[in-house]
């Protein structure tokens, strides 16, 4: 039995992700597990927990039954409290609980993928209980645990894997979001083109078309004569987009052109993260 190879992609941007996140949080100590990272309310040992916590629901562990706290102001949705739960019956573990703890889902985890021959098709159990594809898990938890490395790093000081495979995934998952941010969210005009230009370790050159009934649609192709057009480095580009920067933060790394109600709007609308 063998991975399917449409997910082996996926398992591998996870892997080098985790992998990464346990090199970095391993020499901690006892006092560094407390810093605050670029998730709301999240420290380090918080966002470590989160990574554990949802990586044994991929391998079908019970969730832990646990009554969050009132007090907790990052959480206010449905699915933030479903992401807590995870996360706060963890929040008093030790440094050494916490990476035997990790080490050995990772452990699990990679067991699981090696001997997992379903179908990409496959129904499993995603957040809040729904049923999706075991594709799309395994692709969303890839694009996850890549975007929480880089909060580790950004909490730490020690950038890095900008480009690496969990990068182009999350590339991928984050231009899948935007025609609705252009189009749904930024409300823009109709036949009209907006170009997204970013560079670094990470580049590409992406058009949204916006058709005569207000559609938007993701295109490669560059636009002649765009309504809009927003040139900004690919780790601006990921922090905006997850929600780990306001706009304004970053004005002086992000250049527009056109429109300028327009780009304000998509930039103010620009997290697809939840």
């Amino acid at each position: 039995m063998s991975l399917h190879p449409a997910l082996q992609p996926y398992a591998d941007a996870w892997s080098q992700s985790v992998e990464a996140i346990s090199e970095l949080v391993t020499p901690l100590a006892e006092g560094e597990w407390n810093r605050r990272t670029p998730c709301p309310g999240w420290s380090v040992r918080d966002l470590v927990s989160h990574v554990i916590g949802m990586d044994c629901e991929a391998l079908g562990d019970p969730r832990p039954i646990h009554s969050l706290p009132r007090d907790l102001f990052h959480v206010a949705t449905e699915h933030q409290r479903y992401t807590e739960m995870q996360v706060d019956v963890r929040r008093h573990h030790t440094a050494p609980e916490m990476t035997s703890e990790l080490e050995y889902t990772v452990i699990r985890r990679n067991r699981q993928l090696r001997n997992d021959s379903r179908d990409p098709g496959t129904k499993v159990r995603g957040p809040l209980g729904r049923d999706i594809t075991l594709e799309e898990a395994m692709r969303y938890r890839a694009f996850d645990i890549w975007v929480h490395e880089q909060d580790l790093r950004a909490a730490l000081g020690r950038p890095g894997d900008l480009d690496s495979p969990g990068a182009h995934v999350a590339r991928d998952c984050l231009l899948e979001a935007l025609p609705g941010v252009v189009a749904e969210k930024a409300g823009a005009p109709r036949s009209s083109a907006i170009v997204f230009d970013v560079h670094g370790p990470v580049e590409f050159l992406r058009t949204i078309r916006v058709d005569a009934q207000g559609r938007g649609t993701l295109e490669s192709a560059p636009a002649l004569g765009p309504a809009a057009t927003l040139t900004l480095d690919w780790e601006t580009y990921v922090r905006l987009a997850c929600g780990r920067v306001t706009r304004n933060a970053v004005a002086d790394r992000v250049k527009t052109e056109g429109d300028a109600e327009l780009t304000d709007a998509i930039l103010r609308n620009f997290t697809v993260t939840q």
